[in-house]
């Protein structure tokens, strides 16, 4: 059982808009989102930008050129992604983030996604981390996240194992290409889990490191 996260007290409670977003038309249903959540914007007048990094998500950046400050995210869950990831979980985490500092403010659910504040800066490359200014920055702003108490009192356990289960119980045990199934079945990868269970877990996070004017943000 994966460990609890608890929102602290007093956090705004997340507005839900009963919308479902087409994958493959996303701006279409942004607009829809944008209607919503900018009721004093022009809907002729809003700007979208698509970002293609995304491997299994969808996201597109909503804004109008005389507030280009002010920009929405809207993120697509890519399908069957909620077998993997807990969703709720997931929403938790972002408001805990958020209420210290580490993530931008959470604007809303919609059925199949999440709106959210676009935070200006950079992404950071693999030169970037080995400056000392920000190596220093970078560590500072991962000691704070370390630092968070987001379990009520618990001390949390990592949840790989359980993510690997779970990765295990829904993965293919067999392929049409016979040569596909002459690799190592799932169940020698399993016996190999057994063997490495006794390391250290360390925290890792897929999310970009964030550089804007001497400030680190790790969202």
């Amino acid at each position: 059982m994966e460990t609890e996260i608890h929102v602290p007290v007093g956090s705004p409670t997340i507005r839900k808009i009963p919308i479902h977003v087409d994958e493959y038309n996303v701006k279409d249903g942004a607009i829809k989102l944008i209607k919503e959540l900018r009721p004093t914007w022009d809907i002729n007048l809003v700007k979208t930008k698509l970002f293609t990094e995304g491997t299994t998500n969808k996201l597109v950046g909503c804004y109008v050129d005389e507030s280009p400050e002010d920009v929405v995210l809207v993120r697509v869950y890519g399908n069957k992604t909620e077998l993997i990831v807990d969703r709720d979980n997931e929403l938790k985490s972002f408001q805990v983030l958020h209420a210290n500092g580490c993530a931008p403010r959470l604007y809303c659910t919609f059925n199949n996604g999440i709106c959210y504040e676009f935070m200006q800066g950079d992404a950071l490359g693999t030169q970037d981390v080995r400056d000392p200014v920000l190596l220093r920055l970078i560590a500072t702003e991962m000691a704070r996240i370390h630092a968070i108490h987001a379990h009520n009192g618990c001390i949390p356990k990592p949840n790989l194992w359980i993510k690997m289960r779970k990765y295990f119980s829904l993965v293919a045990t067999e392929f049409t290409d016979q040569a596909s199934n002459a690799s190592r079945s799932p169940r020698a990868k399993r016996a190999e889990l057994l063997t490495i269970r006794a390391l250290s877990v360390s925290l890792c996070t897929c999310k970009a490191i964030m550089y804007g004017q001497s400030v680190i943000t790790s969202w």
